[in-house]
This record gives structure tokens, sequence and C-alpha cells, in this order.
């Protein structure tokens, strides 16, 4: 059974085409009321002033991940509020989370960051 986020990858995949040079993105031609939706969730998510401070340091730290302990302090936000806003990001498909040991590490998922890429283009 495909996963929810490997859903959410076809249905941006499908909308993501070349269009006319006005608009070369994903958004060049009507897209469909689901692959709307899709892209609502994407873009509500990158919404937010912290939750594209954590994409951008999550993209520059060593292996693009790292756990919440190192997310308080640079965000000057406490720990529920920085568990919140990654659970955001997860839910749209732009980072997973591991569990290891008593810390859960997040990590970008390079595949997802590039359909908001494409459709922004």
């Amino acid at each position: 059974m495909p996963s929810a986020s490997s859903n959410r990858t076809a249905v941006l995949e499908r909308a993501v085409t070349s269009g006319p040079s006005c608009c070369p993105s994903g958004l060049g031609r009507p897209i469909t009321r689901e692959t709307a939706e899709e892209l609502s969730v994407l873009l509500k998510a990158v919404a937010d002033p912290t939750r594209l401070q954590i994409l951008a340091i999550l993209r520059s730290a060593s292996n693009c991940e790292a756990c919440v302990c190192d997310l308080t302090e640079p965000l000057g936000l406490s720990q529920p509020t920085v568990s919140h806003h990654l659970k955001v990001l997860a839910q749209a498909g732009l980072i997973e989370a591991e569990k290891r040991g008593y810390w859960t590490w997040y990590r970008m998922v390079p595949t997802r960051l590039g359909e908001l890429s494409a459709v922004l283009a």
C-alpha cells in the first residue's frame, strides 16, 4: 500500500509540468481539485516564519537533520512549540522523523522540497 507521502508526491508530480513561457511551473495549466488541495497543504506548511526557519536549519545541518534539542535555541522557542511546527511540516511531507533512543531526529524530504520549488518557479 503506498504511503500518504508517496501519494502526495504523485499528485503534485502530475501537476508540475511545463506551461507557457509566462507560467513555466505546475500552475501553467488548470489543476484538479485534489492537486489544489494537496498544494494548499504544502503551501500552508511553509507559510509560517518559524517553519521556514526550521527548513533552513535542517537544510544547512549535517545530513539535513536535527533533533528538537538542536532547534529550540536558534529559534528562541520552547520544545513543545518547536515540536508543533515539526509536526505540521511532517504532515505536509516536507520532513521525516526517526526515533533514536530518547530523541526524535527530523530530516528533510528533498523530493518534496523540489516539488515546492517547481510549483513556485
